[in-house]
């Protein structure tokens, strides 16, 4: 289960992404910029490749608040991600 402290916190995200992974998963955390608003993106993707080298059909993401509770709704986004489909995530680990 991915945990709110495995993520760095606002001061960190304004300034680059952060990746990480779990069981096969792997995720990103980035702040996204427009001209209307600002927010986070949180995306997740099979092991093991890394985000710019995975085709867009094979991740998913959503948008969360660029904000402390942001960050909070996207880890419990990327657990819910992973509790869907255990047996997949866990495949992808072997994808070495």
């Amino acid at each position: 289960m991915i945990k709110r402290a495995d993520i760095l916190g606002i001061p960190y995200l304004k300034k680059t992404t952060f990746t990480g992974s779990h069981e096969g998963m792997r995720f990103r955390f980035a702040l996204v910029k427009t001209e209307e608003e600002e927010y986070l993106e949180v995306s997740a993707w099979e092991a093991p490749y890394a985000f710019d080298f995975t085709s867009e059909e094979k991740k998913q993401s959503t948008k969360v608040a660029f904000s402390e509770e942001g960050i909070c709704e996207g880890v419990d986004w990327l657990n819910e991600v992973w509790q869907k489909e255990p047996e997949r995530w866990k495949k992808a680990k072997t994808n070495w």
